[in-house]
């Protein structure tokens, strides 16, 4: 019998701690099992913490066995969860801007509740973080039921960083913004096997915007808005994720690191009504203040 799992509270959670992994949820009971153990999986990263909150219309995915047991794995491996239920639902960015409120690390990690880490993936990118100084890093989801479906027409949107990443405003309809077709499918994992990397190497290079799987500077995260904006979007919208790397983009530079170690589920979406694009508000709003 599965034993009823402590939740843990926001005061005894937030820390000074130099990573938290926050994550959003929504009847996906068995996602979030996966999910929560390609975290525990995770070493050279010693005690991150995660925070994981739930919107399902029932009971929160967490209660589910596998799911709890993921958690108190964590636990035991020295790591802090907080799991809290954010209802009644008011979008995906309010869901985001109060994940960013639990958390006082000096990186966040946001990451979907449907993206398995392979082992060594956190420490990448906190590394990368830290070398590079930018806003954020990113490991774009690979789709490996597209893993022969190989795309060399996007490969030309791959372009590296030879230095620090510099800040980048980013707009539709430019050569900047079609850098995310190498996200799509398994491009970016092709491009990572052409490359050939030595064993525990890693690239930084130019992006538009990271789904999935994305480590924030959370001050430069707050400095620039961070979630902020969900009060001035209708509550079914998408493209939060989007909107909020661009507004960091533009103020701290940010940068995709590669090989990534994220894999998607590509389980259907829970979330089916998204009638606005959180971004195109967004940069409505900036475009009007310059």
């Amino acid at each position: 019998m599965n034993r009823p799992l402590d939740a843990g509270t926001p005061a005894d959670f937030r820390a000074d701690r130099p990573l938290d992994v926050l994550i959003p949820t929504r009847d996906r009971p068995a996602e979030l099992a996966v999910t929560l153990s390609g975290l525990a999986a995770q070493e050279g990263v010693p005690g991150f913490g995660v925070v994981v909150s739930d919107q399902s219309d029932g009971e929160p995915g967490y209660t589910h066995p596998a799911a709890a047991t993921m958690v108190r794995a964590l636990r035991h491996r020295g790591h802090p969860v907080l799991l809290t239920r954010r209802l009644p639902r008011r979008g995906l960015a309010e869901h985001r801007a109060a994940l960013l409120a639990t958390s006082a690390a000096r990186y966040v990690l946001c990451l979907d509740d449907d993206v398995w880490l392979e082992p060594g993936t956190l420490r990448r990118l906190v590394t990368a973080i830290e070398e590079l100084g930018c806003g954020f890093v990113g490991n774009a989801v690979h789709g490996l039921s597209y893993l022969h479906d190989v795309r060399p027409q996007t490969h030309r949107h791959y372009r590296e960083w030879t230095g620090r990443p510099v800040p980048e405003r980013i707009r539709p309809g430019t050569p900047e913004w079609d850098r995310a077709q190498i996200h799509s499918a398994a491009n970016l994992l092709h491009v990572t096997e052409a490359l050939a990397l030595p064993a525990g190497s890693w690239r930084a290079y130019q992006v538009s915007w990271v789904g999935g799987c994305v480590l924030y500077d959370r001050a430069k995260l707050v400095d620039s808005g961070g979630f902020d904006f969900w009060r001035r979007v209708q509550e079914r919208h998408q493209g939060e994720d989007v909107a909020a790397q661009l507004s960091v983009l533009a103020r701290h530079g940010g940068a995709g690191v590669l090989p990534s170690g994220a894999y998607h589920l590509e389980s259907p979406t829970t979330v089916t009504e998204r009638d606005v694009e959180a971004w195109e508000v967004v940069l409505a709003d900036a475009d009007a203040d310059t």
